[in-house]
């Protein structure tokens, strides 16, 4: 096993929050740097403007041309689930603000690859298209935008991606992270940038009297959209996209959602009403990104733009059998990767980079696999995959806490030309393609690499818990705080607690999860459950765990949801 160390987070100044708060909240949110009652305030009217976003109005302005001179304009998305709430959202936007002839299309990621690349310029329609509006991707395709512009095509790139040495040739860029941006947020995800965008293709177009006596369309609207993008991304949530998740989860709960993202949720066994950012993360994200990793992404854009609430449920039904066929797949080439570690010469703790590959596994899965292996080993993983093109690998990585990915690909990129085809990301996921013939070389460079920048520290397993709650805050009013706290995500994760406690009963439930009983030194009795988990030979349990409100045949708790557990002998 990994190095493991429990940290506390540092406790930050709770009484600069006011005294409204209650007490545990106001611990957890001064743990996550914030420092006023004004960054408490998740209403719209402390979303960041868009002014600061460099090219904004140039897209803009083309987009809003492009609008009212009836042109051909495509959409083009990415098969994840940011990229489909992005082409989702500048469909149904577009198309309220009067575009006449609006469609999307999103590369095969089996055939095609990441993003505009000229293979996908060269498969559009016959009928082509006057204007492309990337989102989520765009800036990197230096040769997607060039095929596009000798193709007659203007491009307007949205993008969130870290940009590399050049720039695409497009009309206009509009990415917080291109170099010199000046925009105060550098966490958007492809729907932020997008929804922006919009939102400055909507003034334009009221400016210049486009709507007539008519109010022009809320962005409000598509809130629910942005929210399950960003969180589904797993970008930090700061607080402008804190303001973006929070807005949008309270338009779900009181159901004005999309009838397609209702549906997912209803499929999924969620009540709408008290959705929260870890439904949209752990719910309805991977129903929706079952389609990009199985099948065609296309089906999640359908479901998500539908009007009919009926065949938006169809559409949902046939993304949660995609997610049930996914984990199967999934389980599978885990038991595989696994087994791989086991015959390593060396013990896994010994390897700074993991590099698996199998010639059945699933090229839309690896990056899923690459993730259970980094969280078990607590090393950074690349899993490869056959690609479509014969001789060609494709890799997925996945990195710890300061290990920057992407940085580390451009390393040995520039090392050894002949050895990546192509490469991206970001600081924890990146993307590859390689020769099969280069798989070892790979290995021996990237751990190369990484052993240049990985420490001790970075390989420590640590453990980061809010401290532990006293007796008297180990009730359902704390569970039912913090319930209503948030929205909780990356960068600002959910309060995780620790305590010791007496295991007094452990029961097996459903196929491998462990209902208990727990009490403390003083006494308090509490339930909780620990999930893929088997009972531990103790009589005393360290415990990583999360409080929350449990119902059950209508009487609501307190309970333990444990994260990590490990037994405490007697001294």
């Amino acid at each position: 096993m990994p190095a493991r160390e429990w940290v506390q987070r540092p406790a930050g100044e709770p009484d600069r929050l006011g005294s409204n708060l209650h007490p545990v909240l106001r611990r957890v949110y001064a743990a996550r740097g914030l420092r006023g009652p004004d960054q408490l305030d998740l209403s719209l009217q402390g979303l960041l403007p868009p002014d600061a976003l460099g090219g904004i109005e140039q897209a803009a302005a083309r987009i809003r041309s492009a609008i009212c001179n009836g042109e051909r304009i495509c959409i083009v998305g990415d098969y994840d689930a940011d990229g489909a709430t992005a082409t989702s959202l500048c469909l149904l936007a577009l198309r309220a603000f009067g575009a006449q002839a609006v469609d999307f299309v999103v590369p095969d990621r089996f055939k095609q690859g990441y993003g505009l690349s000229p293979g996908l310029v060269a498969a559009l329609p016959e009928s082509g298209a006057d204007l492309l509006i990337t989102v989520d991707n765009g800036i990197a395709s230096l040769a997607g935008v060039d095929a596009a512009n000798a193709a007659g095509m203007d491009v307007v790139v949205t993008d969130h991606h870290l940009a590399g040495d050049a720039l695409p040739a497009a009309t206009a860029i509009v990415n917080p992270n291109q170099p010199g941006d000046a925009f105060a947020s550098k966490a958007l995800c492809g729907v932020g940038v997008a929804f922006y965008t919009l939102s400055v293709v909507r003034r334009q177009l009221q400016d210049a009297g486009w709507f007539g006596a008519k109010a022009p369309p809320s962005m409000a609207q598509w809130l629910d959209l942005v929210a399950l993008g960003t969180v589904a991304d797993v970008v930090t949530l700061d607080h402008n996209n804190r303001i973006l998740v929070e807005q949008g989860l309270r338009r779900i709960r009181v159901g004005l959602a999309r009838p397609g993202l209702l549906a997912l949720l209803a499929v999924a066994g969620r009540d709408a009403g008290q959705a929260s950012s870890t439904d949209l993360a752990f719910t309805v994200g991977p129903r929706l990104n079952a389609a990009g990793r199985m099948d065609d992404m296309r089906r999640g854009i359908l479901c998500l733009v539908e009007d009919d609430a009926f065949r938006a449920r169809e559409l949902a039904i046939e993304l949660d059998a995609l997610n049930r066929r996914r984990r199967r797949v999934q389980q599978g080439m885990q038991d595989d990767a696994f087994a791989q570690l086991q015959t390593l010469d060396a013990p896994t703790e010994d390897a700074l980079v993991h590099v698996l590959f199998d010639t059945g596994w699933h090229e839309g899965v690896v990056g899923l696999v690459a993730s259970r292996i980094k969280e078990s080993a607590h090393r950074p993983c690349f899993a490869f995959s056959p690609a479509e093109e014969d001789g060609l690998l494709k890799g997925s990585g996945r990195s710890i806490p300061g290990f920057h990915l992407r940085d580390a690909l451009a390393e040995v990129a520039a090392a050894h030309p002949d050895m990546i085809a192509k490469f991206g990301g970001h600081a924890m996921a990146a993307g590859l393609s390689l020769p099969r013939a280069q798989l070892d070389r790979f290995r021996d460079a990237i751990t190369a690499v990484a052993a240049r920048h990985l420490t001790d520290a970075m390989l420590t397993n640590r453990i980061e818990t809010d401290g532990s709650l006293a007796a008297d805050e180990l009730n359902l009013d704390t569970a039912q705080a913090l319930a209503l706290a948030g929205p909780w995500g990356q960068g600002f994760p959910a309060p995780l607690f620790e305590g010791v406690f007496q295991l007094r009963e452990q029961r097996v439930v459903g196929e491998r999860h462990v209902k208990l009983r727990l009490a403390t030194d003083d006494g308090v009795e509490i339930g909780g459950i620990a999930f893929n988990a088997e009972p531990l030979d103790a009589g005393h349990a360290r415990i990583a765990y999360r409080l929350e409100p449990n119902e059950f045949r209508g009487y609501v708790t307190a309970q333990v949801l444990v994260e990590h557990w490990e037994p405490v002998r007697p001294a």
